[in-house]
């Protein structure tokens, strides 16, 4: 956070730090660069974060700010610093924040065709050691946005030191459900968590869903507290395949069959300027118009709870545009 940015209390900066989210979201970036270069001419400007990584040359072009240098990847320099939480405390809308953002290990030992985590954060490595520099000591909620925790060798290492603290944790990015076991099923049992998140994209990956499932439920952890990602929308265009339609229902049955939540998480390309504008060949605008509103409409929060109701409904529907149709008074 800059303080004094109008220059009124004669704050000169030798360099200003910029970080980007999602390429889509680049615009504020190039108004963010702008604004500060003509506040501060003088000072060096460097840019990072997931747009300035995937895509350089578009900020370099059509930023009109000469004399940017960018960051490409993580940071290593910020890694070990806790972020600046009270800031938060003084801003009204974000007081009574209590969640601290941690992760114990970057990086992953997967390479899926539609994640850039290997192009920004690289090979696996543990952090688990930084953990208790990196957990505010206001906080009692710990947000865990590792890649692959389960994939880190300190993965048991880190609950450990987790549960010295008391905190309660949530897996935002999701588990690897092929990694889980009886051994680390056991240990996250004894947290709080509003969810064990998992992801079911691939086809391959069904077997160990119905095992992690399983597992999950014999060390206390209801069906109904586990919660996967699905994918759609994504097409490989070097090996001409992606998911279908009739794939995505069939994953959504099967998770409300084992009765856990599902949450559609729709693919955007690396280089996407603009949200939700890329259809894959094997999808249509129409059909993923119809897991928008059902989303919005019979879903909870964006996700699909195994109600009754509408595991039915997933269930005898014949095809995908019957499972996620609505009828005439709710698409009303």
């Amino acid at each position: 956070m800059v303080r004094g940015i109008s220059g009124t209390d004669g704050f000169q900066p030798d360099r200003i730090e910029v970080t980007s989210l999602f390429t889509y979201a680049w615009q504020p970036v190039h108004e963010a660069i702008r604004f500060y270069r003509k506040q501060f001419p003088n000072a060096r400007i460097r840019v990072g974060g997931i747009y300035a990584t995937l895509m350089p040359s578009h900020l370099r072009s059509n930023v009109g700010v000469r004399g940017l240098e960018l960051k490409r990847g993580l940071y290593e320099e910020i890694e070990h610093y806790m972020p600046d939480y009270e800031i938060l405390e003084e801003v009204d809308k974000w007081k009574g924040w209590e969640t601290s953002m941690v992760f114990t290990s970057r990086g992953c030992v997967r390479n899926c065709p539609f994640c850039v985590v290997p192009r920004i954060e690289g090979r696996l490595r543990s952090k688990a050691s930084e953990i208790i520099n990196q957990i505010y000591p206001k906080h009692k909620k710990v947000t865990i946005w590792d890649n692959n925790f389960l994939a880190s060798p300190d993965w048991k290492k880190a609950l450990n030191l987790l549960r010295d603290l008391a905190v309660s944790i949530d897996f935002n990015q999701g588990l690897d459900a092929r990694l889980v076991d009886q051994d680390n099923a056991s240990l996250l049992s004894d947290f709080k968590m509003p969810f064990v998140r998992m992801a079911y994209d691939s086809p391959m990956s069904k077997k160990a869903i119905s095992r992690a499932v399983a597992l999950f439920s014999e060390n206390g952890i209801k069906p109904r507290r586990i919660l996967f990602y699905v994918l759609y929308n994504f097409y490989d265009h070097k090996r001409k395949k992606g998911d279908t339609p009739t794939f995505f229902l069939d994953r959504i049955r099967y998770i409300s069959e084992l009765g856990c939540v599902s949450y559609p998480m729709r693919y955007e390309p690396a280089n996407s300027l603009k949200k939700n504008q890329y259809v894959s060949p094997l999808w249509t605008p129409e059909k993923l118009e119809l897991i928008a509103k059902a989303r919005r409409v019979i879903g909870y929060g964006g996700a699909f709870p195994p109600y009754e109701g509408l595991v039915k409904k997933f269930n005898q529907a014949s095809q995908f545009d019957e499972a996620f149709s609505l009828s005439p008074r709710l698409a009303g």
